[in-house]
């Protein structure tokens, strides 16, 4: 039985990827203006060069500084994530049994979840290349996916990434992340559901705030 709090082998095995991939597609829609004028694919494609540059420059990141990518993740890459939108789907089912109250403190606790997730990860990016594949969408599609692949030029087989992207008004957000032919909102959400039968809504907040608690003390 897999936890919410312990994601299984496969996701681990990627982790890292995740977390620098995530953090280059968001790059991407920081600008509001570019967001609105360039296509999902573009944006991804755009940003990824400049993320890589600036996480293998800096030195504080490449050390291991927790505070600083932290900083990093919250400031560049979560503005960029439809989170209201990912929680409830990784709720799935038992979403409309929590009360506006519980859904604000489920979508709280698994963003800080996701911070810590993506900021243990990003200290491991070196020499990784990503390798676009052909993007298809018709122009007035409002989901989409992005699919890419990380290259180590040290060998080994490459790494599968996708992302799913929705359009809301004029902007792109990430609502999804595939890596290896696992979904991450699909991973939590079989998880979450078994939390929730054990302990109702109330135990899956619980067991969020705990696991955040413990990785806040590990990181400190």
């Amino acid at each position: 039985m897999t936890s919410p709090l312990n994601v299984g082998p496969g996701i681990r095995k990627w982790r890292g990827a995740v977390a620098v991939l995530i953090a280059m597609a968001a790059f991407a829609l920081a600008g509001q203006a570019a967001a609105q004028s360039m296509t999902p694919d573009a944006l991804v494609r755009k940003v990824t060069e400049d993320v890589l540059s600036t996480v293998k420059s800096d030195n504080e990141i490449k050390s291991g500084n927790i505070s600083r990518i932290q900083s990093l993740v919250e400031s560049k890459v979560l503005p960029y994530v439809n989170f209201q939108k990912m929680t409830a789907n990784a709720v799935g089912r038992n979403w409309s049994q929590a009360s506006p109250d519980q859904q604000k403190l489920i979508i709280d606790e698994f963003r800080q979840l996701l911070i810590y997730t993506y900021s243990g990860a990003l200290k491991d990016v070196s020499d990784q290349k990503v390798e676009y594949r052909p993007f298809r969408a018709d122009a007035g599609d409002t989901v989409v996916q992005v699919d890419t692949r990380i290259i180590n030029p040290r060998g080994g087989e490459p790494i599968q990434l996708n992302y799913k992207l929705e359009k809301t008004g004029p902007e792109w957000k990430i609502v999804d992340v595939n890596v290896l032919g696992v979904w991450l909102v699909e991973n939590y959400r079989n998880s979450f559901q078994q939390e929730v039968s054990r302990g109702g809504v109330d135990g899956l907040i619980k067991s969020l705030t705990a696991k955040n608690k413990a990785l806040a003390t590990r990181k400190g």
